[in-house]
């Protein structure tokens, strides 16, 4: 559950990030993991610092209270120890469970809704009939404003061939096709006759279908069979948790170079920021994010855009 915060008003944060890092890079794990920003892992979580004009926030994470409490109290100690000059507040914000997290708020939300192209009719009318025949698991559609971010990222980078993990009922393969020139190419990867179904109709209207090839079963195994050579320029994840780093490992090797992969859901409700949160689709995240971070062969960017995007571009 537990997740805090501290700002801490002071004119030299950048100076507290890296006293705090050399300091307790004795005791802990601790490093530089940007301009102004660090990371301190300890056994029982983490500390993140980040240096703002005029503060410095600290975002700690454990799995328990008890673990929380102490990372607050090591931080809190040997910064106000080295703040020798000035008489800093400390003062954490009471715990929060990762699933709580606001990542939008409600107000925001609505503002860019009513700020981004509004989804065509048919877009419209594929979304009302999802919510009358899947009832609670239409959640698991897109909404209409990552809808068209995915339309303008295919068009924006010209691609051609694309593949789709995760079809559902076929609102994201319709923005994708749609961006697709005529003789553009969709590979849909889905293991559901039944919502896949309910797309075909859509895509038949949308003079689409022709550029879709719809396959069902275990999408690893569709990608598995592929060749292995660079040969797509554009794929978009949004399927089962689990298997996203299987997926990211097959798909990074068919981009050619400049194509992207876009990868959905990678905040997880906010539950992959908490370190209480240890499902299998949790440690799947978290490692599927952590190696996109490093992956020397991408250039990746993490958008705050609905349940979290990221944006991977192959060098």
């Amino acid at each position: 559950m537990p997740l805090s915060t501290a700002h801490v008003v002071t004119d030299r944060p950048d100076r507290y990030v890296k006293q705090l890092i050399s300091h307790l890079g004795h005791k802990a794990a601790a490093e530089h993991t940007g301009t102004g920003r660090g990371t301190i892992t300890f056994r029982s979580g983490t500390c993140s610092l980040l240096s703002s004009p005029q503060e410095l926030v600290l975002i700690a994470a454990a799995a328990d209270l008890d673990s929380l409490t102490g990372i607050q109290d090591v931080i809190t100690r040997h910064l106000l120890r080295f703040a020798a000059q000035e008489e800093l507040r400390v003062d954490w914000s009471d715990p929060v469970s990762g699933d709580a997290l606001e990542i939008v708020t409600p107000a925001a939300e609505d503002y860019l809704r009513a700020h981004c192209t509004p989804a065509g009719q048919l877009l419209t009318e594929l979304a009302e009939t999802t919510r009358e025949a899947t009832g609670r698991a239409a959640g698991m559609q897109i909404a209409a404003d990552e809808g068209t971010l995915l339309e303008m990222l295919v068009r924006l980078s010209g691609a051609r061939r694309a593949i789709e993990v995760g079809v559902f009922t076929g609102y994201s393969s319709l923005c994708i096709a749609s961006a697709l020139p005529a003789d553009g190419y969709l590979l849909a990867c889905d293991v559901s006759t039944e919502w896949t179904a309910i797309a075909r109709p859509y895509w038949q209207r949308a003079n689409v279908d022709d550029r879709i090839d719809l396959r069902i079963g275990p999408a690893l195994d569709t990608l598995r069979a592929l060749p292995a050579e660079p040969a797509f320029d554009f794929a978009f994840i949004d399927a089962d948790k689990g298997n996203y780093p299987g997926y990211y490992e097959e798909i990074v090797p068919r981009l050619v170079p400049g194509g992207l992969l876009v990868l959905d859901n990678v905040f997880l409700g906010g539950r992959v920021l908490d370190p209480a949160f240890q499902g299998d689709d949790h440690q799947a995240m978290r490692r599927v994010n952590d190696a996109l971070a490093r992956d020397q062969r991408l250039d990746v960017v993490m958008l705050p855009v609905r349940d979290g995007v990221t944006l991977a571009r192959r060098r």
